[in-house]
């Protein structure tokens, strides 16, 4: 079997024919579908300057509305999302049980159904016409076209992003830890708290940060179930498509431009916190091989 630095490197000796064009389709496909499309966001937002751009962003009251409600909503839902996807990926992860391979297809379920079709079953649930949603209605809560329905409209799209950060977290880390904190007398909070959690913190901020990421940006479903009501209802992603329809395409890049300042941060934490992940790995990989 061939050594791997052999491999390695014939890999960096290939022709200078093959590895150029390469580089360079890779190199121009992503400027061309990534970084030409963020500069021009930015160029855009700030063609009128920078006072203009602040009184797009806060000088309108429609337009601080869907900030605040995005930064309302979506936190609200990546918390819905976290707990459910500890106590799912546990499950699913230490037991095995009838139903379990059903239970993960079911998570996964959001990452195949479409966003307008989640929003308007959700409306077929909790709408006037429907019985629950008759019901609520009748006793004083309005969850369609009003906040509750944002957040379970981006609770849904973001259902799988936690659960399935830590499912092959919690399996590669094995449960003798947790069964040995056990037998010595440990509750299962101080189990959860001093073994599982620090175990899995790092897969835990990964699922999370995908999660607001995909939550701050949500459109499909929201625009289904908000109704779409100026200064009520609106999000960021709704704002831009208004704003974009008014013809005010400084005021929407500018709305747009935090959305892209938000994915930049996403992919700035994502990127330390997989660094963190290789570097617990590389420990407990060690561990064993010093024993």
């Amino acid at each position: 079997m061939a050594d791997p630095s052999q491999r390695g490197a014939r890999t960096r000796t290939d022709p200078a024919y093959i590895r150029l064009p390469l580089i360079a389709v890779t190199v121009g496909t992503l400027g061309l579908l990534i970084v030409v499309p963020l500069a021009s966001v930015f160029v855009q937002a700030f063609s009128a300057g920078i006072p203009a751009y602040f009184r797009a962003l806060f000088g309108n009251a429609e337009t601080r509305h869907s900030i605040f409600l995005t930064l309302a909503v979506a936190p609200v839902a990546v918390a819905l999302n976290t707990v459910f996807g500890m106590v799912a990926a546990y499950v699913i992860a230490r037991f095995r049980f009838a139903g379990r391979t059903l239970l993960m297809t079911l998570i996964d379920l959001p990452f195949s159904v479409s966003p307008i079709v989640a929003g308007l079953v959700f409306v077929l649930i909790f709408g006037q016409q429907a019985a629950l949603g008759g019901w609520l209605q009748a006793h004083g809560y309005q969850v369609i076209f009003a906040p509750p329905a944002l957040v379970l409209a981006t609770a849904f799209v973001t259902f799988p992003f936690v659960a399935r950060e830590l499912i092959p977290v919690l399996e590669a880390n094995g449960p003798e830890e947790e069964l040995a904190a056990r037998s010595l007398g440990a509750s299962g909070w101080q189990m959860f708290t001093h073994i599982t959690l620090p175990n899995v913190k790092w897969g835990l901020l990964y699922g999370v940060i995908l999660c607001n990421a995909r939550a701050m940006g949500e459109f499909g479903a929201i625009y289904v179930v908000s109704g779409r009501i100026a200064g009520k209802t609106d999000t960021m992603p709704l704002r831009v498509e208004k704003l974009f329809q008014e013809y005010d395409n400084p005021a929407a890049m500018a709305v747009a431009s935090l959305l892209t300042m938000v994915a930049l941060v996403t992919l700035f934490l994502k990127v330390l916190v997989e660094r963190q992940m290789r570097a617990q790995k590389a420990r407990s990989a060690e561990v064993p091989a010093a024993e």
